[in-house]
């Protein structure tokens, strides 16, 4: 497996789910990705860490009345800061709104939420001693993550300045994408959108999970109450389907074929 022990500044480190039904979801997910739940810490409202083989791979929470966050199920995806608050600071500076505060969680670490420009919610984590998921790009774990926005010059300005990403163009007639680099290390994707939905569509962030069969993985989520929107294709970078959890949550699974043995990391030139 891909591991890693530390956050990448700048880069995805971490993801979380917010639900309706918790147990629904942990039944769901632990089925699907072979995950464990831990049980629920109440003293941070019930929020549990799934991991793959001992190690974190996300975060899971139950909706609570008046909490701040998606109005409807959503995975949310969190990038690595050196200082939260100051970042917030930066972000709202720059066209963003707050979405959650800049909050200390014990000594694991800061996080906050923002809306970007283009109406996308992104996390932000500063690591302490929790630094993020430890498993990426393998069957089990968060395979890619991929910003898609009408408004993708000032997304591709916005991420770069508030976030210090290296987006490196990748662009061909007719179709713009951009890709979060570290060294050699793709890490996520900013997608020009426009050619898919009409100007003035928020933009959002869509995640991947990885698998090690594609199909097989949505005949189970079937049978396990989600639904497939998007049935699976080929492409150079794996075999892609869009999918919906049983509690309204959206996510891409991709999966390895002939062009792409793994999906590590190349999930970009996507279609949600």
């Amino acid at each position: 497996m891909t591991r890693r022990s530390t956050a990448v500044i700048g880069a995805p480190c971490w993801i979380d789910l917010l639900t309706a039904d918790p147990q629904r979801s942990r039944d769901f997910y632990t089925k699907l990705m072979g995950w464990t739940a831990d049980e629920p810490d109440e003293a941070h409202g019930g929020y549990f860490i799934f991991k793959r083989d001992g190690v974190m791979v996300a975060g899971c929470m139950g909706r609570q009345e008046g909490m701040q966050g998606p109005p409807q199920d959503a995975w949310s995806i969190y990038l690595a800061v050196t200082d939260a608050r100051r970042t917030l600071e930066t972000a709202t500076a720059h066209g963003a709104t707050v979405a959650v505060p800049a909050m200390d969680v014990d000594d694991l670490g800061t996080m906050g939420m923002v809306i970007d420009p283009a109406g996308a919610a992104i996390g932000l984590w500063q690591p302490g001693v929790h630094q993020g998921f430890g498993i990426v790009y393998e069957p089990g774990g968060p395979a890619w993550f991929e910003l898609h926005t009408t408004q993708y010059e000032a997304s591709l300005d916005f991420y770069r300045t508030v976030f210090g990403c290296t987006l490196q163009p990748m662009d061909t007639p007719g179709f713009r994408y951009s890709v979060m680099q570290q060294g050699e290390e793709q890490l996520g994707g900013v997608m020009d959108d426009s050619q898919f939905a009409p100007a003035g569509t928020p933009a959002y962030w869509l995640l991947y999970l990885a698998a090690a069969d594609t199909d097989a993985t949505l005949a189970q989520v079937r049978e396990l109450g989600g639904t497939v929107t998007r049935e699976a294709e080929d492409t150079p970078y794996g075999r892609m389907a869009s999918v919906t959890d049983p509690t309204g949550a959206t996510f891409n699974v991709i999966g390895p074929n002939k062009a792409a043995a793994t999906p590590a990391g190349a999930a970009q030139g996507t279609a949600s």
